[in-house]
Parts: structure tokens; C-alpha cells; sequence
């Protein structure tokens, strides 16, 4: 068991050094014994646990993209019991999901995305495809909960979702492309779609 655990933090920490130096460098010229350093493990190493530099970069990707879902649907969980007052719960837990969305990791691997899809056709597929499809589903889960319970008015949960999730996004991609918006910045956004979403969701 140490020795399964010891590969497993091993191989983590691969990947979490990769993410950091791809972002970097860019996948041409990130090199194998940097992400080796990076890791503090020797660059043979790296080869044992992801044969290639190719398939080293499909797995950081996946995992850096699954680590972000998971900090999504532990943020959500929140919306589970509320409590009697809805509008501030829903409130943290939409500037905690735009804090996962905007920071440093979330916003490397968007641009490496978008830089390497060319390379990668099948990149999308692994870091948007049925993990990312459940911070959708749990928070229309969440929301048809809350429909049920009175909370909020009846319409398609998972339309609702979609467009709160939406509201939080694109404001923080349109006005902050490149650089990472002040935590001022992102609760004025969580501020304004909250507001918005319960004009349109909040019962009459």
C-alpha cells in the first residue's frame, strides 16, 4: 500500500508540475527534464509514469480539468440546504465558482486549450467533455431542488443552470481576457448575475 500510494503522489505530482510549466513555456517549448525539476523527481521518472511528452500533456490537461470540476461540485454543495435566506448563499457560492473559473491553473489551461487544439484534436473532448458536463448537471440538480422546494420559480433546470452559469463566466472572460480580475472585480460579477438570475428565477 505505501508503495501504490508513493507512485500515486508521484505521478500527481508529475502532472501538476507539467500544468505549471506548459503554461509556462508553451507545449514547444516546455522540455521533459524541466518538468522533472519541477516535480523534483528524476527524468526517467517521468517517462515510467507518462511515456511521452504528448501523452504527458493530454493527462495534465485532464487532471488539471478535473480538479477544477471538483473544487465546482464541492462549491455546490452548499446550495443543497440553504438555509431560509437563498440570495446569499447563492451569492458565495457563485463568486466561489468564478474564484475556481478565473484563477491562475483554470485560466492556464484555457489558454493552453485554445493554443494546442490545433495539435490536439481530441483535447476538448478530454477537458470539457463528460466531467465538465457535471458542474452543469449538479447545479441544475441543485436548482430543481429549490424549484421543488418553493425557492425558486418552476422552469428547466437545466436551461437555468446554463444561464447562471453563464451570467458568472462571461463577464469575467469579456473584461478579462489575459489578466486575472481583483476579488472586487469578481464579486461585483457574482453580484450582478445573482441579481439577475433571481429576477427571472425568484418566485412571484
Amino acid at each position: 500500500m505505501p508503495t501504490t500510494r508513493g507512485r500515486i503522489d508521484k505521478r500527481q505530482a508529475i502532472l501538476d508540475a507539467a500544468i505549471t510549466v506548459f503554461a509556462r513555456r508553451g507545449y514547444d517549448q516546455a522540455c521533459v527534464q524541466e518538468i522533472a525539476d519541477e516535480a523534483g523527481v528524476a527524468k526517467p521518472t517521468v517517462y515510467n509514469h507518462l511515456t511521452d511528452k504528448a501523452t504527458l500533456f493530454r493527462e495534465a490537461m485532464t487532471a488539471a480539468a478535473g480538479t477544477a470540476v471538483a473544487r465546482h461540485l464541492a462549491t455546490l454543495d452548499r446550495l443543497t440546504d440553504p438555509g431560509d435566506d437563498l440570495r446569499p448563499v447563492l451569492r458565495e457560492v457563485a463568486l466561489d465558482l468564478l474564484r475556481c473559473h478565473c484563477d491562475d491553473r483554470s485560466r492556464a489551461v484555457r489558454r493552453l486549450l485554445h493554443a494546442e487544439l490545433a495539435r490536439f484534436p481530441d483535447l476538448l473532448s478530454l477537458v470539457r467533455g463528460p466531467s465538465g458536463h457535471r458542474v452543469t448537471e449538479a447545479l441544475a440538480d441543485r436548482l430543481a431542488r429549490l424549484t421543488l422546494a418553493g425557492r425558486l420559480r418552476p422552469a428547466d433546470p437545466s436551461t437555468a443552470a446554463e444561464q447562471l452559469l453563464a451570467l458568472l463566466t462571461g463577464p469575467a472572460d469579456l473584461h478579462w481576457p489575459l489578466e486575472t480580475p481583483s476579488d472586487d472585480d469578481l464579486a461585483r460579477i457574482a453580484d450582478a448575475a445573482v441579481d439577475t438570475f433571481l429576477r427571472a428565477f425568484a418566485p412571484q
